[in-house]
């Protein structure tokens, strides 16, 4: 109930400052009324141009979270675990990690045969830090004792992992998987907009430069939209593996 009272007040107050013109250093003489969001965006569903954005967005983000899951996780774990990892690894993250996603896009253009690859791959790398810095983290939590536990029992360094290390590193991994998953499509939207052809980034850029406001909310709208749901599966596919750590009933 709380939750729907926020969004309803955040409708409300958008809809009084639009049909005030509202000029409070934040202008509101140029953007849209929440009814021409709507009509637009009720357009747009009788489009199927529309539907090829969505999914040509959502082909992107399947691939570079796949990609950058695997790395982030394997190599977080290689970090985590390993000094040798850590000297090799860790300066190029450090160094590579704050560049931002747009800044990326002219070298990825050249990198890459395709720009649909290079798109993947701004992507990728976006969404992968999160990920991989989580698990790090994960895995230098470990507690201390369950390992000298785990040792003084004879267990081998693989069972050490398996049933110590890892468990212990899911928590961060979920969060590391949840976070990435919301990166991804700020670095799929920057990507989509500079060098896309397609896509809900691409969609959303077509406007602006069409001076057709209302698609561009449209296009804010579905991409916070896409964002939400993503990332919720993420973490109710993910949900299972923290079954041991549920309160029980």
């Amino acid at each position: 109930m709380i939750a729907a009272a926020s969004l309803s007040a955040g409708l409300l107050f958008w809809h009084w400052a639009t049909l005030t013109s509202l000029n409070f250093y934040v202008r509101f003489n140029n953007v849209p009324t929440p009814v021409q969001v709507a009509a637009a965006f009720w357009h747009e569903l009788g489009d199927k141009r529309f539907y090829f954005h969505v999914l040509y967005s959502l082909r992107r983000i399947a691939i570079a979270y796949a990609l950058a899951s695997a790395l982030g996780i394997g190599l977080g774990l290689a970090v985590g675990r390993s000094r040798l990892a850590r000297a090799i690894i860790l300066p190029y993250v450090e160094i590579i990690r704050p560049i931002p996603a747009v800044a990326w896009i002219p070298l990825a253009i050249l990198m890459w045969p395709t720009e649909e690859s290079s798109i993947i791959y701004i992507t990728a790398l976006g969404a992968m830090f999160p990920i991989l810095l989580n698990t790090i983290h994960g895995v230098e939590q470990t507690p201390e004792i369950l390992v000298r536990a785990a040792q003084s029992l004879g267990a081998s360094r693989l069972a050490i992992f398996q049933h110590v290390v890892l468990p212990s590193a899911l928590p961060h991994i979920v969060t590391g998987l949840a976070i990435g998953m919301g990166v991804s499509w700020f670095s799929l939207l920057a990507g989509e907009i500079i060098s896309g052809q397609y896509g809900i980034g691409y969609f959303t850029w077509n406007a602006y430069s069409l001076i057709l406001y209302p698609e561009i909310v449209v296009g804010m709208i579905v991409i916070g939209l896409l964002g939400a749901v993503s990332t919720h599966a993420v973490r109710w596919l993910t949900s299972p593996l923290l079954a041991w750590q549920r309160n029980p009933r």
